[in-house]
């Protein structure tokens, strides 16, 4: 399960056992936990974080999203 990026309280990591799904990025704080898809940025799964923390997390996601992706297709490239 790698971190690939924390911000503030923020863990954004993957697990190594998803590679045939689309380039993804898993996002927990806490007990709250939320999935997003990377290539067009956009809520999967949402297991608790409100409306408005979702909205920020999707700023984060796009904001890093260059970096997210590369270490996605290296991940699962190796």
């Amino acid at each position: 399960m790698p971190t690939v990026l924390r911000v503030g309280p923020y863990r954004f990591y993957f697990y190594s056992h998803e590679p045939n799904e689309p380039p993804h990025i898993h996002v927990d704080r806490d007990d709250l936990s939320a999935k997003f898809w990377l290539d067009n940025p956009a809520l999967v799964r949402n297991l608790g974080y409100p409306a408005k923390e979702l909205n920020q997390l999707l700023k984060l996601i796009r904001k890093n999203q260059q970096h997210l992706l590369e270490a996605w297709h290296g991940y699962f490239s190796a």
